[in-house]
């Protein structure tokens, strides 16, 4: 009776496929905001948006590090990471050509990104960044309510997002937009309070300013969300709904 009890959970063991035993997926957010001279802006909502990615990755089974230290940035510590996420970073986000080529090797390797809010902000004078995030920051009017519409429906990032609804945030502009993203939230650019928009519109399509979208460029994949400026947004259902189908698009778990 011993003998059987002893053996028993081994031999239940050899019955469980290998892939049952694969290492969870690593993710590893990234908050670094640093200027020279100091100037640059820090977003308050950053601690929160910390706690809200750790979360998010328990309910997918990820294991999530996070870091402001550039110094992660090298060929062998990014292999562990499924998807980097950039989340409220701005400005300089390395510190040397080293840590941008570990950068770029990982996207080239297949790996994903993920960008939030001032994301693309970063590295502004590196246009290889701006090619992977699908834009460069240029500016935002005040920050207000907005109706926020979903372009794309049959995309996996609007999954459980209604096809309209009200927000209150910064409405990002961009430049130097890749004209291979896919817009999946949108507004409407005449209803947002800006009197700017004629003279400096930013990056729009059509009627449309792009507020998310994913996007494969170099080998990987990226998925970006502009929205997310205030602290409380990292604690929103609906907010959480949209990272964590992102954040899901770019491991390659779901095709556009």
């Amino acid at each position: 009776m011993i003998t059987r009890l002893r053996f028993a959970p081994l031999f239940l063991l050899l019955l469980v496929p290998v892939s049952a035993f694969a290492a969870e997926p690593r993710l590893l957010v990234y908050t670094r905001n640093y200027t020279p001279d100091g100037k640059g802006y820090v977003h308050a909502n950053i601690a929160h948006s910390v706690e809200a990615l750790k979360a998010l990755g328990a309910e997918m089974g990820c294991v999530v590090d996070s870091s402001d230290d550039p110094a992660v940035f090298t060929p062998e510590n990014l292999k562990k990471y499924k998807v980097l996420i950039f989340s409220n970073s701005n400005n300089e986000a390395f510190t040397d050509d080293a840590q941008r080529e570990a950068f770029k090797g990982f996207i080239k390797a297949g790996g994903g990104y993920v960008g939030i809010h001032s994301a693309t902000g970063s590295e502004r004078t590196w246009p290889y960044y701006w090619s992977i995030a699908g834009g460069k920051f240029r500016r935002h009017p005040k920050l207000q309510k907005f109706t926020v519409r979903v372009k794309d429906a049959e995309s996996p990032v609007a999954a459980g997002v209604p096809s309209t609804f009200t927000w209150e945030d910064e409405c990002y502009y961009h430049e130097f937009l890749s004209p291979d993203i896919h817009p999946v939230l949108v507004t409407d650019p005449t209803k947002i309070d800006d009197g700017k928009i004629k003279a400096d519109p930013g990056g729009l399509l059509g009627d449309s300013v792009p507020l998310a979208w994913t996007l494969k460029a170099d080998g990987g994949r990226t998925f970006y969300l502009a929205l997310g400026h205030k602290p409380e947004h990292y604690d929103d259902p609906l907010y959480r709904t949209i990272l964590r189908n992102g954040i899901r698009w770019a491991m390659g778990e779901s095709k556009p």
